[in-house]
């Protein structure tokens, strides 16, 4: 490991607002915020919105300078990603913002249920060969449906035409409320007054200066509709099978 990674890890042990939690210690102790993060580290009444696999934490951040009346929590499991993040929240004294390290797939044992009103999804790993691990699959819908509110909501944002479908066909077969859909977000006009999608994070800056288009879909996650796989076939994103120095602009 780097001694720059070190720095980063020692640095985010001393800012409050970044949580380290290994699974060990959730088995033993519980997460004591649990249920509990608007009592005890927000101090106010506010609705929970979360960031996963946030990076850099530009959305987080951002979100968080926007709307001072929400709370805005980045996950990730990356520390020396989510050490940006932290570090630009605390530099400008954002106290509306946390960070916690941790997989995706733990998220229940830090919130409960209906602790969470959004959830924002930005540029995930399409997992096209592996449904399981896809952050719109139904296995991770359900997940989301443990900590939401009812009605709450889930953006995606993503470069990749692929997941960008499949997601759109997996609310349209399980009859979620859609609530806004394009797969050209930046020349869409209905969407060019939008302060919330002009935030961007570093590798959509790198998608856009490739000529990608930007997909934004977003939708409500449902409490009691049953949820199953679309039985759909997506074509691939070429692209990807490339490094991103060396990526294939397949749209005009």
């Amino acid at each position: 490991m780097g001694k720059n990674k070190l720095k980063k890890f020692r640095e985010m042990e001393q800012i409050e607002l970044v949580f380290q939690y290994p699974f060990a210690v959730l088995q033993k102790d519980g997460f004591p915020m649990r249920g509990k993060w608007k009592e005890l580290f927000f101090k106010n009444a506010n609705p929970i919105v979360l960031e996963l696999g946030c990076g850099k934490g530009e959305y987080t951040v951002g979100l968080a300078q926007q709307f001072p009346d929400k709370n805005f929590i980045g996950v990730d499991i990356k520390g020396a990603r989510i050490w940006s993040g932290a570090t630009k929240a605390r530099d400008n004294r954002l106290e509306n913002v946390a960070f916690l390290r941790t997989d995706i797939e733990l998220l229940s044992h830090f919130f409960s249920p209906g602790e969470i009103s959004e959830i924002w999804i930005t540029f995930p790993d399409p997992q096209m060969k592996k449904v399981r691990k896809r952050l719109t699959g139904t296995r991770f819908l359900e997940l989301y449906r443990r900590v939401l509110v009812p009605d709450g909501m889930i953006h995606l944002k993503t470069d990749s035409p692929f997941l960008y479908t499949y997601t759109r066909e997996s609310v349209a077969h399980n009859d979620l409320e859609l609530i806004a859909d394009t797969s050209d977000l930046y020349a869409d006009s209905r969407f060019s007054s939008s302060s919330i999608l002009n935030i961007r994070t570093h590798y959509e800056s790198q998608w856009l200066e490739r000529g990608l288009s930007i997909k934004y879909i977003s939708f409500r996650a449902g409490a009691e509709t049953p949820l199953t796989e679309p039985d759909v076939e997506i074509p691939y994103d070429t692209y990807r099978s490339y490094s991103r120095g060396q990526i294939q602009i397949t749209e005009k």
